[in-house]
């Protein structure tokens, strides 16, 4: 994935709701799951996928971890 597109989908993790972030997060872990069963299989053409996408669900992890930390953070103040 090139920087940019990294860029736009991280711009679009971050305008969506949490209920959007964790419905994009099970279609990320349904898509590994895939993607390692192809991949033993012998599948799999570009094997860079799996990096893809287990990068994309490190993103999401982060984003979603963020929002929980601004929240606490809100209501200990």
């Amino acid at each position: 994935m090139k920087r940019r597109e990294q860029l736009d989908q991280l711009e679009a993790f971050r305008h969506a709701t949490d209920a959007d972030l964790q419905r994009q997060l099970n279609d990320l872990y349904r898509e590994q799951f895939n993607l390692r069963m192809r991949h033993a299989t012998r599948q799999l053409d570009n094997d860079r996928e799996l990096v893809r996408v287990r990068k994309s669900v490190a993103r999401l992890k982060t984003i979603v971890r963020e929002r929980e930390l601004a929240r606490a953070q809100q209501a200990g103040e």
